[in-house]
This record gives C-alpha cells, structure tokens and sequence, in this order.
C-alpha cells in the first residue's frame, strides 16, 4: 500500500472542488508525468467515474476518493499533499520527494542505488550552480565514475566538491564503493592497457 500523505486540510478543500463538480462519485487522481527524470512533476486532477483505470490504486479518506496511477506509485512514495489557507485564499501542495526517482530498496543493484542517492541527495545541491552529476559506470566492482554536468563542467572547484561532497556521500551511503572517480580523470583506466 502506498504512503501518501493527505493532510486534513488539503481533504477538506479537495472535497469542497469535488462538491462543487456536482458529479456522482467524482474522485481526485494523482500521477506523476515523467517520473523518474528532472523533469517530474506530481499532479492531481479530477477523476470521475467513466475515467478510473482499473490498475489505479485506490485509497478510501473518508471525504475523498484518492486514485494513483499504477505507473506513478513508486514515485509516489512518501509525497505528501498539503493547503493551507491565507489572506488570498489559499494553497494547495505537492511534495514528492521521489517523484525523480524512485525510493529503492537496499538490495537494489548498485548503480540503482548510486542514482538515486545522486537524484535524491546530491543533484538537487548541485542544481542550485547549474550543475548536475551522472554515473557512467563502475569499475572494479566498488569503484564509480561520474561525469558531471551543467555549470559543473570545467568549473575549477569540481575536483574539491567531488572529493568533499560527492564522494564523502556517496561512500557514506554506499558501503560497497571504495571511491569515486571524475570521467575525465583518465588515471582510472590507465591500468586496463598494460595487462
């Protein structure tokens, strides 16, 4: 069962949207379009009856009717969906903090795990500079390589945020890796020609 979060407030003025459709049995759906990538977003719409797909995951709040998107769930994991109410009327939120990326288990793959540590945790630091980082791959069983990206590329202080930031994380996070490598550091491979 997923964990989304509906506050009080947000299933009171979701209801009061909901009452206003005049619609037997009009429910809210949630989704997320492009999930996975920086572009995700998390959207809530209408869903009256003639529209529910029968692979939706459907959970009962009382006042409202919530539908997930079977492809959205995983993405879903943790969001929560909030309104609070000022001077201008109010607001309603989304927070979804896996909506980029999956929330993933501890025996997942490990380039899973290091993408989503690099989604969830790092890029979105690095975003604030323009930059991002990726992995390209992993070497020798514990070793990965990143490439980075964006405002990071040729920036002078890369190496400094690699080796404080990025590693420190990563290897925090991951225990299996033994460093982390920049894809123009061609030291790396340099092993691989003389065998």
């Amino acid at each position: 069962m997923s964990t989304v979060t509906v506050t009080e407030s947000a299933r009171d003025y979701l209801a009061q949207l909901i009452e206003r459709q005049d619609v037997e049995g009009m429910g809210v759906r949630m989704f997320v379009t492009q999930p996975g990538t920086k572009f995700a977003e998390t959207c809530l719409a209408y869903c009256p009856p003639n529209e529910r797909v029968p692979t939706d995951e459907v959970i009962d709040l009382e006042k409202i009717t919530l539908y997930l998107e079977h492809n959205s769930v995983p993405f879903l994991e943790e969001a929560v969906v909030d309104y609070s109410s000022d001077r201008m009327g109010g607001q309603l939120t989304i927070k979804a903090p896996n909506a980029k990326v999956p929330n993933i288990s501890e025996d997942a793959p490990l380039p899973d795990r290091i993408n989503y540590i690099l989604a969830s945790e790092i890029n979105p630091g690095l975003a604030s500079h323009g930059g991002e980082v990726q992995l390209v791959e992993i070497v020798d069983g514990s070793v990965a390589v990143l490439r980075f990206g964006g405002g990071c590329q040729g920036c002078s202080a890369v190496s400094l945020t690699l080796k404080q930031g990025v590693e420190k994380t990563l290897v925090e996070r991951v225990p299996e890796l033994t460093a982390v490598r920049d894809v123009t550091d061609h030291s790396y491979r340099d092993n691989a020609y003389y065998q």
